[in-house]
């Protein structure tokens, strides 16, 4: 049993028990529904959202945020003696999918 969801605009693939990484959300709240779920599949049934499902539902508990890798850039100007290198580390939010439920 898996399903798709959507979370600020990107989709993920989940199953029950899986951790995922998505952009910080303001929750505060130990669980978190996610309504928007774009498709649901358990065993041989299949159902598909135009373009979300309204009677399948996702909760999943809030673990925390945490942090991405570094990403390394840099400016550079030629002839100018010029050089400046840049960091970045992406806040995510991860998320323990608890439970998956079509009614």
């Amino acid at each position: 049993m898996y399903a798709i969801i959507e979370v600020n605009g990107k989709q993920y693939r989940v199953e029950k028990d899986n951790i995922i990484s998505v952009d910080t959300i303001d929750e505060t709240n130990k669980t978190v529904t996610l309504n928007k779920v774009l498709m649901f599949a358990d065993g041989d049934k299949v159902m598909i959202g135009r373009p979300y499902l309204t009677n399948v539902k996702v909760t999943a508990e809030n673990l925390g945020v945490t942090r991405g890798k570094k990403v390394r850039g840099i400016k550079f100007k030629k002839r100018k003696n010029y050089t400046r290198t840049l960091g970045h580390r992406q806040d995510y939010l991860q998320l323990k999918i608890s439970d998956l439920s079509a009614s």
